[in-house]
């Protein structure tokens, strides 16, 4: 499971509180209720991701500690990981399994990598541009790979456990400087008679092969939009913190907890070492059931639980969320 601690984007961070107590009962709830032995912790500040793993690890869960740098330059991602790696090890040293994850998609998230000001914005100049696209993709793959070099050193340096990087195809990453190799891989209905196929192929890679990003929305038709799922949102254009939608989208959890059980299901069979669903909450994105559909954000959230804005739910009377029907379809997966 995937846990956030809060993104943070030009000096905000969407999850507001972290409270220690809040973040081991959750961890305790994933542990136990969703029947999981590893979590990725992933978030922008690193006393946040160093308290919640050292919680996770104290449960007996294996943490993937996984900075997410967002909208970062290559320089200040490698003081982030130099910080996170010794945050990291302090961890590993008490005895905790321990992967270190060194970023997160870092040439669609973050500058230095691709043209644009925003993820859209880089996206579209690698992808939209079909008579340049292999050419743009390797000189994508050669500056990234440098920097991941050099980030794989600035992290070993300081960390004695695991490592990998969560990578998107395009990418093109050279796994030389990893242990594990880690894709985000995301289902969408254009690629999906593909999708089982792809996944057999990477699992035959020399590597033990991880699966992390992969997840959708509660809105009917979520699950064909893969990775396009949040563009239904509007945002503030300071901020970029989430609004309202941009329609209305009929709710479907049950449809959200079906993708995540085939993806589950796929990657199971097809020999996947390790599976991280994103995510268990996602900070901004509160369930407002009453009013106008549009302002019930919870729809387009990729979290398995929905967040209650203030009120206490009934499943969990202790929490301020309640378990949508992804939550069930995880852990009777992972039960078995």
């Amino acid at each position: 499971m995937t846990y956030d601690t809060g993104f943070v984007v030009h000096g905000r961070t969407a999850r507001e509180w972290l409270d220690p107590e809040v973040v081991r009962r959750e961890l305790a709830v994933i542990r136990d209720d969703l029947h999981c032995n590893a979590v990725q912790i992933i978030g922008g500040d690193p006393e946040r991701l160093e308290l919640a793993a050292g919680i996770a690890a104290e449960l007996g869960l294996e943490v993937w500690f996984s900075p997410y740098p967002l909208e970062l330059e290559p320089e200040r991602i490698l003081a982030l990981f130099a910080d996170c790696a010794e945050r990291a090890e302090r961890i590993r040293r008490r005895g905790a399994d321990v992967v270190f994850v060194a970023g997160v998609e870092l040439s669609v998230m973050n500058r230095g990598f691709l043209p644009g000001a925003s993820p859209e914005e880089r996206v579209e100049g690698l992808m939209g541009r079909p008579g340049r696209r292999g050419e743009a993709m390797g000189e994508l793959g050669v500056r990234i790979n440098a920097f991941l070099r050099e980030a794989a050193a600035t992290v070993r340096e300081r960390f004695g456990g695991r490592l990998t990087y969560a990578a998107i195809q395009f990418e093109r990453i050279d796994w030389d400087p990893f242990d594990i190799t880690t894709f985000e891989l995301i289902r969408s209905a254009g690629i999906a008679h593909l999708f089982r196929d792809a996944v057999r192929t990477l699992a035959q890679g020399p590597k033990p092969l991880a699966m992390t990003g992969f997840g959708t929305a509660a809105y009917l038709g979520a699950g064909d939009r893969g990775g396009r799922v949040l563009e239904v949102v509007e945002r503030d254009p300071e901020t970029g913190a989430p609004v309202r939608l941009d329609g209305v989208y009929e709710r479907d959890e049950a449809g959200q907890a079906a993708y995540l059980d085939e993806l589950l299901e796929v990657f199971e069979a097809e020999g996947v070492d390790s599976a991280f669903v994103f995510l268990f909450a996602l900070s901004g994105y509160p369930h407002r059931p009453d009013g106008d559909p549009r302002d019930d954000l919870d729809r387009a959230g990729l979290g398995i639980v929905k967040l209650l804005e203030g009120r206490r739910g009934h499943t969990y009377p202790d929490m301020e969320w309640e378990p949508k029907e992804a939550f069930a379809a995880v852990a009777r997966r992972y039960r078995r």
